[in-house]
């Protein structure tokens, strides 16, 4: 969650100044799963604090190699860092910030130094304040997570 924030606080806003939504596509699994009450909690407070509706839409489990950006940019980065040492995060980060690809894709990459609590659970409670609505098609897959009116 930290990189969507992150990437919308310092590109996203700038480069889409007239956004009402914003569309995350994710992996069925990991941290970003469907099932996870954390982060759809987290994307609330996201959606929130950039009045966007959020859409996601997750990636049906066992199909995350559909995902073609993700996939592209891994062969590429791959290859930048090809026979480099990884010896520190700052040699990785630098790597991953140099990659490009024939067809202008640029890379920005930065070191998150935050540390991140393990274990938070998400009462029923607190879920229950997720203004998340289910689409028609694979609702636990795909829905909206508006901002809450302030009160």
């Amino acid at each position: 969650m930290a990189s969507i924030k992150g990437w919308w606080r310092h590109e996203g806003r700038r480069l889409y100044p007239r956004a009402a939504r914003l569309l995350i596509t994710a992996d069925g699994g990991g941290s970003n799963g469907y099932r996870l009450r954390a982060w759809k909690v987290e994307l609330q407070k996201l959606a929130d604090a950039t009045a966007l509706a959020i859409h996601v839409c997750h990636f049906p489990p066992g199909t995350s190699k559909w995902n073609k950006v993700e996939h592209r940019l891994f062969s590429f980065i791959s290859s930048n860092w090809r026979g480099e040492p990884l010896r520190d995060y700052q040699t990785v980060v630098r790597l991953i910030a140099g990659t490009t690809t024939a067809k202008g894709l640029m890379v920005t990459c930065r070191l998150d130094h935050r540390k991140y609590p393990v274990g938070r659970k998400v009462s029923d409670k607190e879920m229950a304040t997720v203004n998340l609505t289910p689409q028609d098609f694979h609702g636990e897959w795909n829905y909206i997570i508006r901002p809450r009116r302030a009160s």
